[in-house]
């Protein structure tokens, strides 16, 4: 059965939160403490979650394999992200792929499928915060056009980290 990619119902918040919190402490857990991480966790609550989903502001594209989250995207169409600038932007608050299917191309077809809509929202840039030692991450962004456009401070927990911030001019 190929890879289904839809559009995430709030039916999906559940699975969602379960998934989040695995995929950010895969991610995170082995450079941050145990007390920041937990902390942090709590934005992926199942409320959390299903509020977000609920939001007509929040778009979520989710990657399903027999049914099972492989990853999701996150957008966030928003206007003057931190920077000067003028036309419609969209965000990319999130981007997960579960740490067994990387390489798959997963990442790859939830960014595909996030520029598209990002397009069809009227987008001329897109744009998202990494963390500035997350060497994969920003390899997989540099690989897909984005440029570092500014900085700020993400708090993980207690702890103040920078987050880099990338853009992508679209056409």
């Amino acid at each position: 059965m190929p890879l289904e990619i839809r559009k995430a119902t709030v039916a999906d918040a559940q699975n969602i939160a379960r998934f989040s919190r695995k995929s950010f402490h895969d991610s995170f857990a082995d450079q941050n403490t145990k007390e920041n991480m937990d902390k942090f966790m709590t934005v992926f609550s199942e409320d959390a979650l299903a509020a977000e989903v609920k939001s007509p502001e929040n778009i979520f594209y989710i990657a399903l394999d027999n049914n099972t989250i492989a990853g999701y995207i996150k957008l966030l169409p928003v206007q003057n992200p931190l920077e000067d600038i003028a036309q419609k932007t969209v965000e990319i608050c999130r981007i997960y792929v579960d740490k067994e299917r990387i390489g798959q191309g997963i990442g790859n077809i939830l960014m595909k499928k996030g520029l598209e809509a990002a397009v069809d929202l009227g987008a001329k840039t897109i744009w998202l915060g990494v963390w500035e030692h997350n060497s994969n991450a920003l390899s997989f962004y540099k690989k897909w056009g984005f440029e570092r456009f500014s900085e700020h401070i993400f708090m993980l927990g207690d702890d103040r980290q920078t987050d880099w911030l990338l853009k992508k001019e679209l056409s």
